[in-house]
Protein backbone atom coordinates (compact mmCIF):
# COMPACT_ATOMS: atom_id res chain seq x y z
CA UNK A 1 0.00 0.00 0.00
CA UNK A 2 3.03 1.88 0.27
CA UNK A 3 4.08 3.61 -2.99
CA UNK A 4 7.22 5.63 -4.28
CA UNK A 5 6.03 5.51 -7.94
CA UNK A 6 2.88 7.38 -8.33
CA UNK A 7 2.19 9.09 -11.87
CA UNK A 8 0.91 12.59 -12.43
CA UNK A 9 -2.08 10.74 -13.97
CA UNK A 10 -2.57 8.03 -11.09
CA UNK A 11 -2.53 11.74 -8.81
CA UNK A 12 -5.04 13.25 -10.59
CA UNK A 13 -7.35 10.11 -10.91
CA UNK A 14 -7.57 10.31 -7.43
CA UNK A 15 -7.94 13.79 -7.01
CA UNK A 16 -11.22 13.75 -9.45
CA UNK A 17 -12.66 11.22 -7.26
CA UNK A 18 -16.41 12.09 -6.32
CA UNK A 19 -15.97 13.94 -3.48
CA UNK A 20 -17.59 11.33 -1.01
CA UNK A 21 -15.91 8.64 -2.64
CA UNK A 22 -12.32 10.09 -2.24
CA UNK A 23 -12.95 11.65 1.61
CA UNK A 24 -14.21 7.31 2.22
CA UNK A 25 -10.90 6.09 0.67
CA UNK A 26 -8.76 8.30 2.25
CA UNK A 27 -10.58 7.96 6.04
CA UNK A 28 -10.23 4.42 5.30
CA UNK A 29 -6.04 4.44 5.38
CA UNK A 30 -6.16 6.90 8.01
CA UNK A 31 -7.44 4.57 10.66
CA UNK A 32 -5.39 2.15 9.26
CA UNK A 33 -2.05 3.53 9.21
CA UNK A 34 -3.09 6.36 11.85
CA UNK A 35 -5.28 7.31 15.51
CA UNK A 36 -8.57 7.30 14.69
CA UNK A 37 -9.10 10.15 17.02
CA UNK A 38 -5.86 11.90 17.42
CA UNK A 39 -4.56 15.09 16.42
CA UNK A 40 -0.98 16.31 16.52
CA UNK A 41 -0.76 19.91 18.11
CA UNK A 42 2.25 21.92 16.75
CA UNK A 43 3.60 25.52 17.38
CA UNK A 44 5.34 28.12 14.74
CA UNK A 45 8.01 30.82 16.07
CA UNK A 46 9.06 32.74 13.82
CA UNK A 47 13.09 33.05 15.09
CA UNK A 48 14.24 35.41 12.45
CA UNK A 49 11.59 37.87 10.45
CA UNK A 50 11.70 39.60 7.20
CA UNK A 51 14.55 41.00 5.31
CA UNK A 52 14.64 37.86 3.27
CA UNK A 53 16.58 38.13 -0.21
CA UNK A 54 13.86 35.26 -1.61
CA UNK A 55 11.29 36.86 -3.77
CA UNK A 56 8.47 33.90 -3.38
CA UNK A 57 5.47 36.12 -4.62
CA UNK A 58 3.05 34.74 -1.48
CA UNK A 59 5.22 36.12 0.81
CA UNK A 60 5.39 38.98 3.41
CA UNK A 61 8.83 38.49 4.49
CA UNK A 62 10.67 38.95 1.20
CA UNK A 63 12.92 42.21 1.12
CA UNK A 64 11.41 42.47 -2.38
CA UNK A 65 7.93 43.42 -1.14
CA UNK A 66 6.78 46.53 1.04
CA UNK A 67 4.14 44.74 3.35
CA UNK A 68 3.87 45.55 6.82
CA UNK A 69 6.26 42.85 8.09
CA UNK A 70 9.21 44.70 10.13
CA UNK A 71 12.82 43.10 9.58
CA UNK A 72 13.53 41.54 13.20
CA UNK A 73 17.17 39.85 13.89
CA UNK A 74 17.48 36.50 15.04
CA UNK A 75 16.00 36.20 18.64
CA UNK A 76 18.10 34.64 21.51
CA UNK A 77 17.99 31.37 22.76
CA UNK A 78 16.40 31.97 26.35
CA UNK A 79 13.71 34.17 24.79
CA UNK A 80 12.81 31.14 22.11
CA UNK A 81 12.73 28.51 24.89
CA UNK A 82 10.62 30.83 26.86
CA UNK A 83 8.28 30.94 24.04
CA UNK A 84 8.69 27.03 23.42
CA UNK A 85 7.98 25.81 27.75
CA UNK A 86 4.64 28.46 26.76
CA UNK A 87 3.34 26.05 23.91
CA UNK A 88 4.51 22.64 25.75
CA UNK A 89 2.23 24.28 28.14
CA UNK A 90 -0.72 24.81 25.67
CA UNK A 91 -0.54 21.37 24.83
CA UNK A 92 1.80 21.43 21.62
CA UNK A 93 3.62 18.19 20.96
CA UNK A 94 5.76 19.72 18.23
CA UNK A 95 7.50 23.44 18.41
CA UNK A 96 8.66 24.72 14.91
CA UNK A 97 11.34 27.84 14.55
CA UNK A 98 11.36 29.35 11.16
CA UNK A 99 13.95 31.45 10.22
CA UNK A 100 13.88 33.79 6.99
CA UNK A 101 17.01 33.05 5.30
CA UNK A 102 17.83 31.80 1.90
CA UNK A 103 20.14 29.72 3.31
CA UNK A 104 21.86 28.52 6.19
CA UNK A 105 25.15 30.01 7.07
CA UNK A 106 27.62 28.58 9.54
CA UNK A 107 28.34 30.62 12.58
CA UNK A 108 26.86 32.04 15.85
CA UNK A 109 23.48 32.30 14.91
CA UNK A 110 23.80 28.25 13.39
CA UNK A 111 25.24 27.53 16.55
CA UNK A 112 22.27 29.34 18.39
CA UNK A 113 19.57 27.33 16.54
CA UNK A 114 21.19 24.36 17.14
CA UNK A 115 20.89 25.30 21.20
CA UNK A 116 17.68 25.87 20.19
CA UNK A 117 16.58 22.78 19.52
CA UNK A 118 18.55 21.04 22.12
CA UNK A 119 16.46 23.54 24.35
CA UNK A 120 13.24 22.28 23.06
CA UNK A 121 14.13 18.45 22.86
CA UNK A 122 14.85 18.72 26.47
CA UNK A 123 11.01 20.21 27.36
CA UNK A 124 10.18 16.70 25.88
CA UNK A 125 8.91 17.90 22.76
CA UNK A 126 9.34 17.27 19.15
CA UNK A 127 11.77 19.91 17.64
CA UNK A 128 11.27 21.43 13.70
CA UNK A 129 13.01 24.31 11.86
CA UNK A 130 12.79 25.80 8.76
CA UNK A 131 15.87 27.41 7.76
CA UNK A 132 16.06 27.62 3.60
CA UNK A 133 18.63 25.74 1.90
CA UNK A 134 21.50 24.26 3.92
CA UNK A 135 24.18 21.24 3.15
CA UNK A 136 24.98 18.24 4.17
CA UNK A 137 27.28 18.91 6.94
CA UNK A 138 24.89 21.52 8.45
CA UNK A 139 22.03 18.40 8.30
CA UNK A 140 24.26 16.35 10.22
CA UNK A 141 24.75 19.02 13.00
CA UNK A 142 21.13 19.72 13.59
CA UNK A 143 20.57 16.05 13.76
CA UNK A 144 23.42 15.77 16.76
CA UNK A 145 21.61 18.47 18.14
CA UNK A 146 18.01 16.23 18.45
CA UNK A 147 16.36 17.57 15.49
CA UNK A 148 12.73 15.77 14.92
CA UNK A 149 12.06 17.21 11.30
CA UNK A 150 13.61 19.69 8.58
CA UNK A 151 10.72 22.06 6.93
CA UNK A 152 11.05 22.86 3.32
CA UNK A 153 8.31 23.03 1.35
CA UNK A 154 8.07 22.69 -2.69
CA UNK A 155 5.23 25.25 -2.80
CA UNK A 156 3.76 24.27 -5.67
CA UNK A 157 4.93 21.76 -8.96
CA UNK A 158 8.09 21.93 -10.77
CA UNK A 159 6.24 24.01 -14.15
CA UNK A 160 4.75 26.68 -11.56
CA UNK A 161 7.27 27.30 -9.27
CA UNK A 162 9.06 29.76 -11.43
CA UNK A 163 5.48 32.21 -12.21
CA UNK A 164 5.56 32.20 -7.80
CA UNK A 165 9.80 32.19 -6.98
CA UNK A 166 12.60 32.92 -9.56
CA UNK A 167 15.82 33.41 -6.72
CA UNK A 168 16.32 29.64 -6.53
CA UNK A 169 15.30 26.67 -8.41
CA UNK A 170 13.10 23.69 -8.19
CA UNK A 171 16.56 21.85 -7.88
CA UNK A 172 17.44 23.85 -4.68
CA UNK A 173 14.91 22.59 -3.02
CA UNK A 174 14.79 18.99 -3.69
CA UNK A 175 18.62 19.12 -3.04
CA UNK A 176 17.89 20.66 0.56
CA UNK A 177 15.31 17.79 0.69
CA UNK A 178 17.82 15.37 0.19
CA UNK A 179 20.32 16.69 2.32
CA UNK A 180 17.88 16.28 5.05
CA UNK A 181 17.11 12.68 4.07
CA UNK A 182 20.63 11.81 4.41
CA UNK A 183 20.92 13.09 7.86
CA UNK A 184 18.14 10.63 9.09
CA UNK A 185 15.67 13.69 9.82
CA UNK A 186 11.92 13.61 8.85
CA UNK A 187 11.31 15.72 6.12
CA UNK A 188 8.15 17.79 6.29
CA UNK A 189 7.14 19.15 3.08
CA UNK A 190 3.91 20.46 1.26
CA UNK A 191 2.90 23.21 -0.48
CA UNK A 192 0.35 26.07 -1.15
CA UNK A 193 -3.06 26.33 -2.94
CA UNK A 194 -4.71 29.11 -4.24
CA UNK A 195 -1.87 31.01 -5.69
CA UNK A 196 -2.97 30.91 -9.60
CA UNK A 197 -2.01 27.23 -9.76
CA UNK A 198 -3.95 24.45 -12.34
CA UNK A 199 -4.86 21.73 -10.74
CA UNK A 200 -2.48 19.90 -12.69
CA UNK A 201 0.04 22.06 -10.32
CA UNK A 202 -1.61 21.07 -7.55
CA UNK A 203 -1.51 16.99 -8.45
CA UNK A 204 2.17 17.81 -9.96
CA UNK A 205 3.30 18.92 -6.32
CA UNK A 206 1.77 16.08 -4.36
CA UNK A 207 3.25 13.45 -6.79
CA UNK A 208 6.65 15.23 -6.68
CA UNK A 209 6.46 14.66 -2.98
CA UNK A 210 4.79 10.67 -2.60
CA UNK A 211 7.79 9.74 -5.05
CA UNK A 212 9.94 10.43 -2.48
CA UNK A 213 11.67 7.58 -0.94
CA UNK A 214 10.78 7.47 2.13
CA UNK A 215 7.73 9.88 1.87
CA UNK A 216 7.85 13.04 4.04
CA UNK A 217 7.04 12.20 7.81
CA UNK A 218 5.08 15.79 7.73
CA UNK A 219 2.63 17.10 4.34
CA UNK A 220 1.62 20.69 5.17
CA UNK A 221 -1.63 21.96 3.24
CA UNK A 222 -1.68 25.19 2.92
CA UNK A 223 -4.31 27.90 1.03
CA UNK A 224 -2.61 31.35 0.38
CA UNK A 225 -3.15 34.21 2.81
CA UNK A 226 -3.22 37.27 0.67
CA UNK A 227 -0.98 39.88 2.06
CA UNK A 228 -0.87 43.45 0.69
CA UNK A 229 2.06 44.43 -0.81
CA UNK A 230 3.10 41.43 -2.15
CA UNK A 231 2.55 39.84 -5.89
CA UNK A 232 -0.17 37.31 -4.67
CA UNK A 233 -2.45 39.97 -2.77
CA UNK A 234 -5.40 39.94 -5.16
CA UNK A 235 -5.18 36.20 -5.17
CA UNK A 236 -9.35 34.90 -4.85
CA UNK A 237 -10.00 32.72 -1.81
CA UNK A 238 -9.44 28.75 -2.11
CA UNK A 239 -12.64 26.68 -2.03
CA UNK A 240 -13.09 24.65 1.26
CA UNK A 241 -13.87 21.47 -1.50
CA UNK A 242 -10.41 22.19 -3.43
CA UNK A 243 -8.41 22.26 0.26
CA UNK A 244 -10.08 18.67 1.28
CA UNK A 245 -9.69 17.09 -1.86
CA UNK A 246 -5.87 17.97 -1.58
CA UNK A 247 -5.48 16.91 1.82
CA UNK A 248 -7.84 13.49 0.93
CA UNK A 249 -5.19 12.97 -1.98
CA UNK A 250 -2.00 13.39 0.24
CA UNK A 251 -3.43 11.05 2.48
CA UNK A 252 -4.01 8.31 -0.09
CA UNK A 253 -0.23 8.86 -2.03
CA UNK A 254 1.13 9.05 1.55
CA UNK A 255 -0.56 7.18 3.87
CA UNK A 256 2.30 6.73 6.85
CA UNK A 257 2.78 11.36 6.48
CA UNK A 258 1.12 13.65 9.25
CA UNK A 259 -0.68 15.35 6.96
CA UNK A 260 -1.01 19.31 8.77
CA UNK A 261 -3.74 21.69 8.02
CA UNK A 262 -2.04 24.51 7.98
CA UNK A 263 -2.13 28.37 6.80
CA UNK A 264 -5.88 29.81 5.83
CA UNK A 265 -7.67 27.92 8.16
CA UNK A 266 -9.23 31.55 9.69
CA UNK A 267 -10.85 31.15 7.00
CA UNK A 268 -12.47 27.77 7.27
CA UNK A 269 -15.69 27.53 8.81
CA UNK A 270 -16.11 25.29 11.52
CA UNK A 271 -17.67 22.34 9.36
CA UNK A 272 -14.91 23.13 6.67
CA UNK A 273 -12.67 22.24 9.30
CA UNK A 274 -14.24 19.06 10.01
CA UNK A 275 -14.26 18.15 6.83
CA UNK A 276 -10.58 18.39 6.49
CA UNK A 277 -10.12 16.10 9.68
CA UNK A 278 -12.53 13.51 8.01
CA UNK A 279 -10.24 13.79 4.80
CA UNK A 280 -7.15 13.03 6.82
CA UNK A 281 -5.75 15.69 8.28
CA UNK A 282 -3.95 14.46 11.85
CA UNK A 283 -1.84 17.44 12.71
CA UNK A 284 -2.55 21.47 12.76
CA UNK A 285 -0.86 24.30 13.77
CA UNK A 286 -1.62 25.82 16.73
CA UNK A 287 -0.96 29.49 18.13
CA UNK A 288 -1.87 32.70 17.23
CA UNK A 289 0.52 33.23 14.54
CA UNK A 290 1.76 31.37 11.67
CA UNK A 291 5.76 33.00 11.70
CA UNK A 292 3.57 36.43 10.45
CA UNK A 293 -0.05 35.63 9.01
CA UNK A 294 -3.05 34.70 11.62
CA UNK A 295 -4.24 31.92 13.21
CA UNK A 296 -7.27 30.69 15.25
CA UNK A 297 -6.60 30.93 18.84
CA UNK A 298 -5.72 28.07 21.32
CA UNK A 299 -9.35 27.86 22.90
CA UNK A 300 -10.99 27.54 19.51
CA UNK A 301 -8.86 24.88 18.77
CA UNK A 302 -9.18 23.23 21.55
CA UNK A 303 -13.56 23.55 22.02
CA UNK A 304 -13.69 21.96 18.53
CA UNK A 305 -11.28 19.37 19.32
CA UNK A 306 -13.17 18.31 22.19
CA UNK A 307 -16.50 19.28 20.56
CA UNK A 308 -16.12 16.16 17.71
CA UNK A 309 -14.14 14.01 20.20
CA UNK A 310 -10.39 14.23 18.79
CA UNK A 311 -7.45 14.01 21.17
CA UNK A 312 -4.04 15.61 20.96
CA UNK A 313 -1.59 12.96 19.98
CA UNK A 314 1.32 12.76 22.41
CA UNK A 315 4.73 13.41 20.79
CA UNK A 316 7.34 10.89 19.68
CA UNK A 317 10.54 12.23 21.35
Amino acid sequence: MIKNNWTLEETQQIHDLPLLELVFKAQALHREFHPKSEVQLCSLLSIKTGACSEDCGYCPQSAHYKTEVEPEKLMDVDNVLTQAKCAHDNGATRFCMGAAWREVKDGKQFDDVLEMVRGVKKLGMEACVTLGMLTEEQAEKLKEAGLTAYNHNLDTSEEYYDKIITTRTYEDRLNTIGNVQKAGISVCSGGIIGMGETIKDRCGMLQTLATQNPHPGSVPINTLVPVKGTPLENQAPVPTVELVRMIATARILMPQAMVRLSAGRTDLTKEGQILCYMAGANSIFYGEKLLTTPNPEHNEDLDLLNEIGLKQLQPKV
